[in-house]
């Protein structure tokens, strides 16, 4: 189970922060949108703070994940950002699906792996 952590736990880290490094540094020329995932994605972009913001915690979380530093606090603090992802390509972007699925899954066995940390949480 620790090997699986630290993987699972590593893949996440190393796709949060492509993600992230990709989104500030402009690595990738934004793909075409259309229909609603173009009006959700002109939403965000209209906000002005939301993108930048969750792309800060991802970067965060992606170096948490990575140096393996407080891993408690970012499985939780991941999870509705990977419930987000998830929605947002179950509703508008079929196509990027497998990679949410792994995320919110991966996020999930983590927060599993650490589970008796979380029951005061859950569980009164």
């Amino acid at each position: 189970m620790r090997i699986a952590t630290i993987i699972i736990r590593s893949l996440i880290g190393l796709l949060l922060l492509f993600a992230s490094i990709s989104y500030f540094l402009h690595l990738f020329p934004e793909p075409p949108l259309t229909g609603n995932m173009k009006t959700f994605n002109e939403g965000i972009k209209a906000s002005g703070y939301l993108m930048p913001l969750v792309k800060t915690i991802e970067l965060t979380c992606g170096l948490s994940f990575i140096t393996g530093k407080s891993n408690r606090l970012t499985y939780i603090l991941l999870v509705p950002i990977s419930v987000n992802i998830i929605c947002t390509h179950i509703f508008l972007a079929p196509e990027g699906i497998p990679v949410a699925s792994f995320l919110l899954l991966g996020n999930i066995f983590l927060l599993y792996s650490k589970w008796d940390n979380y029951k005061g949480l859950f569980i009164p």
